[in-house]
């Protein structure tokens, strides 16, 4: 059949679902009953899902369409094989934008900050007096029929995975960041820029705007759209949010002027109407997040959870947050190949004592090429936070900024910093 242009073509058809997370399960709520399902993961779920390696994927090849999960890379072989058999192969992300207002949709992505600058955006549209849903990464997928988004303004953070099967693009695109980060999955740093801006190049008349960033002025070739700069924010405003760091005055900037464009209000109008309810937000869980301060009389520690940090970037972006502090910085997990150099720099050149204290594959990777950095290493989350207070104990900063995903002994980042708060209770349970 021809490629997809929305659910509704979907019916009567045989379809395959490969990939049964949280985006496959809200994708069988929505087709079930329209259509005939085959539901396929790499895992062995029960519940009647068939197994990719054991019958699944030819299950898949007799299906008239498939819609992959984000979690399946693109260019996986036998996602090209199915296509290369004719087996239309597309995303339920890519199915709703086809059925969807999309003057309503505002979607953001980027290697850091995309989850914090959903969430401005959709306060600061609050602020206004607008309705406003943060969808996708940051919340539920979209086409959850459970959802009610018949109204308001729809934003949605969309991660590098979900941007290379869009084949529209919503009338906003806002990009915080080019780093590198999952290179396991796009296969090269080059690949993963051009998959991560492809969203930007999407058909549909948008306007794509950017942070005021050196990387991704250097990235304007691949990008697409009407392009637009957003200035950082210079306003404090990002204090006011109890947000750290200069990236936080990037993402307010970013998120101040997308509010302006949509509702065509003045920056000032809309920076007034934030400044006047900033004590209302509430930063997100495991971004740079003070979890505790215990102050002996040999100094303060705080104890930061940055637990979204999942690359090298953003975790560079906290390091800089304490230049003048002893620091421990936690890192490590999941091993998806990422190049390490530029934070092994960042932790070489910092002036304050700083200890590396690494956990996971990745952990023992990056403690492996910090020469001239102070390295501890630990069996898991308990040992590793025992071991950073330790380092700073007269007074500093834990940090856990990890870099690196939670695959190896977690589910998803936020059992991951879960464990990392119960760590730090017990250790200050200790003293």
């Amino acid at each position: 059949m021809s490629r997809p242009t929305g659910f509704a073509d979907l019916a009567g058809r045989r379809v395959g679902l490969w990939g049964y997370g949280v985006e496959g399960r809200a994708a069988r709520a929505r087709l079930e009953g329209t259509c005939e399902l085959v539901v396929v993961d790499d895992r062995d779920l029960g519940e009647g899902v068939l197994v990719t390696a054991e019958g699944g994927l030819e299950a898949l090849a007799r299906c008239e369409v498939v819609v992959k999960s984000p979690g399946v890379p693109r260019r996986r072989a036998d996602v090209l094989a199915l296509e290369a058999g004719g087996t239309v192969v597309t995303s339920a992300l890519n199915l709703w934008l086809h059925d969807v207002d999309r003057r309503r949709v505002i979607a953001i992505t980027g290697t850091k900050g995309k989850s914090t600058t959903t969430s401005l955006v959709a306060f600061f549209l609050r602020c206004l007096g607008e309705e406003a849903h943060e969808l996708g990464n940051i919340g539920r997928p979209p086409y959850d029929p459970e959802l009610d988004v018949s109204s308001g303004w729809l934003v949605v953070e969309v991660s590098s995975f979900q941007c290379v099967d869009l084949t529209v693009a919503p009338s906003l695109v806002l990009v915080t960041s080019l780093g590198s980060d999952h290179l396991d999955w796009h296969g090269s740093i080059e690949q993963y820029h051009d998959d991560k801006l492809s969203l930007t190049r999407a058909s549909g008349e948008h306007v794509t705007l950017i942070a005021d960033d050196v990387e991704l002025e250097r990235a304007r070739p691949l990008m697409g759209g009407h392009i637009n700069v957003a200035l950082s924010d210079e306003t404090g405003l990002a204090h006011e949010l109890r947000l750290l760091g200069v990236h936080s005055d990037h993402n307010v900037g970013l998120a101040l002027e997308a509010c302006a464009l949509v509702t065509g209000r003045s920056g000032s109008e809309v920076r007034a109407a934030v400044a006047a309810r900033a004590h209302d937000f509430v930063p997100l869980r495991g971004r740079l997040t003070l979890l505790d301060t215990r102050a002996p009389a040999s100094g303060a520690v705080r104890f930061v959870d940055d637990g979204l940090a999942t690359a090298p970037l953003p975790t560079i972006a906290a390091l800089r947050v304490f230049p003048d502090d002893a620091l421990s910085l936690i890192a490590g997990g999941f091993d998806r190949g990422v190049d390490y150099a530029d934070l092994v720099e960042e932790l070489r050149s910092r002036r304050a004592p700083t200890t590396l204290v690494v956990i996971g594959p990745a952990g023992e990777r990056l403690g492996a090429t910090c020469e001239g950095v102070r390295v501890a290493h630990a069996a898991d989350m308990d040992e590793a936070v025992r071991r950073a207070y330790d380092a700073v104990a007269t007074g500093g900063v834990v940090l856990f900024s990890p870099a690196a995903p939670s695959f190896d002994a977690y589910r998803n980042w936020s059992e991951r910093s879960d464990a990392f708060t119960r760590a730090v209770q017990v250790v200050l349970g200790e003293q």
